[in-house]
Parts: C-alpha cells; structure tokens; sequence
C-alpha cells in the first residue's frame, strides 16, 4: 500500500481493514504467476513458448519453433530465460525505436530495457528511452504502439493533441494497443 506523503500509517492501515474484502477479492482476482520453469508457456511478441529445459546442450538459450530451449543447470534456467528475454527485448525495441525516429528527423540517444512497475517506457528530453523488458511477451503491435509513444515524445515533450497525432502516424491501432495494456498490461508481470 502506498500513502499520501502526510498521511499517518494507522490512517493507512485502518483504512486496509476496512476495505478488507474488496482488498482480497483484489488479490484473488491476479492471474496466477507463472515461473519459468521447464514446460511453461511464455509469449514473445505475443506468441506462445514453450520452455524446455536441454541440460546436455552446450548453446545457452535459443529460440526455434515455438520452444525456448535452456541449456546448463535447472537452478539457473529462470535467470537465463529472463536474461534471454531481456536481451531479445533491447534488440527489438532498439531496431523500432531507431527507425522510427528517423522517420520523424529525431535521434534517439540511449535505450535502456529494465524491470519497470508502473509504466511501460519513459522518454526524456535527452533522448534516453527506458522500457520494462516485459514489452516483448506483449503482442507485436501492442510493443509497436508503445515504442511509438516514447518515440513521438522526441518531438512532443507532452500528451497534446499533436503528440497524440504523431504516435499516431508511428504506428498503426494506438487505441486498440492502449486498451490491451490497460485490460492485459498487468498479465505481463506474472512471469518471472
């Protein structure tokens, strides 16, 4: 639970005990975690997975066919897919963000992939782009849609009507992306 700044903790938690119920219906209502394991089922750009786990192989993580294969110990299959999936995340987010700034005359200083909680990207006047690396188990175009907003922020350092018309000239159903991240957003922190 977060606070207001000036808020005391006993209001904070008189208040959780009375919205006990709504609180654990919250709760009960999240998907079901999903760990990457051998035999579980991970998008990447929205497209089912499935890991499996190749002890004797000698190629670290690869991607063939709808399977994730992990070579090496099982204790260190869930760091390995996930570091695989943040690098396949830095190289496709990188390649759309690039060109499509240069579609737009603007150059984009610095990409950064990261475990982010509260926003998908972040674009500042610098021109650093910060993504959550969770993106690349999105649908393609929902990715599309979100590199396309960091991008637009390189020309518009707000949300105004032509910010709004730009993103939109990046990429095609923006409305339809921003309503799958709303409705499906927060599916994407299950895994891991």
């Amino acid at each position: 639970m977060v606070l207001p700044r000036r808020a005391a903790l006993v209001e904070g938690l008189e208040f959780a005990e009375t919205k006990a119920d709504w609180l654990l219906e919250q709760l009960e209502a999240l998907p079901e975690p999903v760990p990457f394991a051998d035999g579980a089922v991970v998008p990447i750009l929205g497209i089912d997975h499935t890991i499996r786990h190749d002890p004797a192989a000698r190629r670290g993580v690869w991607r063939a066919a709808g399977v994730i294969r992990v070579s090496g110990f099982a204790e260190h299959l869930p760091r390995r897919v996930r570091d695989f999936l943040k690098a396949l995340a830095r190289s496709e987010l990188a390649a759309r963000c690039h060109a499509k700034a240069a579609r737009i005359g603007r150059t984009v200083r610095r990409i950064s992939v990261r475990e982010m909680r509260t926003r998908w990207g972040s674009c500042n006047a610098n021109g650093d782009m910060s993504f959550c690396w969770r993106l690349i188990l999105a649908p393609e175009w929902v990715v599309d849609y979100v590199v396309a907003h960091e991008v637009a922020h390189l020309a518009e350092m707000n949300h105004g009507p032509r910010f709004w018309a730009l993103t939109a000239r990046l990429t095609d159903r923006p409305e339809a992306a921003r309503h799958w991240l709303r409705r499906h957003g927060e599916g994407l922190l299950r895994y891991g």
